[in-house]
């Protein structure tokens, strides 16, 4: 009888933690739950909510009921998923090979059980998503695109297009980005340099054809403008306007910068120098 006692008291030790197991949880800070029974979502436990501060969030211990509760744990924290190397075509006919990544936030945790079941099967649903949407959006683009301000534009309708479909599993698309894109090395590679070369130089032609077209207006219409005062000028004082006429011509001869310099040989009575000698 004695030793039945230690027995039974070890046995129900033994049941006793085995119970107080399934019912009492601990809930770490970077995890979120849904307390399933019978196959169905009873409870959301320590549910991501944006800019909580740590230590304040549902974790902690819980209870529930033994055998029959199931928790099912999401990462609170940012996963990623990654795009398998693929070939993109840009509008300039360059097949690009291009690496990309996302990361993303399960937000709803109830609507990713119920739609996806784990972590892994959204990853899995997300990983075509991402293909598609960056080859829809790099198809309506040219090479150089990838290589200016515009990427910045390229990469926020990839990440819009994936949100969307990202809501429907409870996740959210936190940022998408292009680890490489590189074009076929060999021939491609160097036709492709040399047509971007050639773009940039049509480019700078044509800038530098519209700067003298305007150079050439505007010289053209400070001359008009010139002509005209020169005009009301004479119209109104006759004698003011030779004198103004002279001043530019003695300004013009004489002027210190003047390539070359400036020799003149003249007589003291010569009509050039009237004005200069106030007459």
């Amino acid at each position: 009888m004695s030793l039945r006692n230690p027995i039974a008291l070890a046995i129900g030790a033994i049941i006793l933690l085995i119970l107080v197991g399934s019912t009492v949880t601990i809930v770490p800070e970077t995890r979120q739950g849904v307390i399933v029974r019978f196959g169905e979502p009873k409870q959301i436990i320590n549910r991501y909510r944006p800019n909580e501060d740590f230590g304040k969030t549902g974790a902690g211990v819980i209870l529930r009921v033994p055998f029959f509760d199931q928790i099912v744990w999401i990462d609170k924290r940012v996963l990623s998923v990654e795009m398998e190397r693929q070939q993109v075509l840009s509008t300039d006919q360059l097949r690009l090979q291009v690496d990309a990544f996302a990361r993303y936030r399960i937000v709803d945790p109830l609507r990713m059980y119920i739609s996806a079941g784990s972590e892994e099967k959204v990853s899995d649903a997300l990983r075509p998503i991402l293909g598609s949407a960056l080859r829809n959006e790099l198809g309506k683009r040219p090479f150089a695109a990838l290589l200016s301000p515009e990427r910045g534009q390229v990469m926020q309708n990839i990440e819009a297009g994936l949100d969307r479909v990202a809501r429907q599993y409870g996740a959210e698309i936190v940022d998408v980005r292009i680890k490489r894109a590189d074009l076929p090395d060999g021939t491609p590679l160097e036709s492709a340099f040399t047509r971007m070369r050639t773009a940039r130089q049509q480019e700078a032609l044509t800038i530098r054809a519209q700067g003298l077209k305007q150079a050439q207006i505007i010289r053209a219409e400070a001359d008009a403008n010139a002509a005209r005062i020169y005009a009301e000028s004479f119209g109104k004082d006759a004698n003011f306007y030779d004198f103004y006429r002279a001043m530019q011509a003695y300004r013009y001869t004489f002027a210190p910068d003047r390539a070359g310099g400036t020799t003149m040989v003249l007589s003291k009575d010569n009509e050039f120098l009237k004005q200069f000698q106030g007459r």
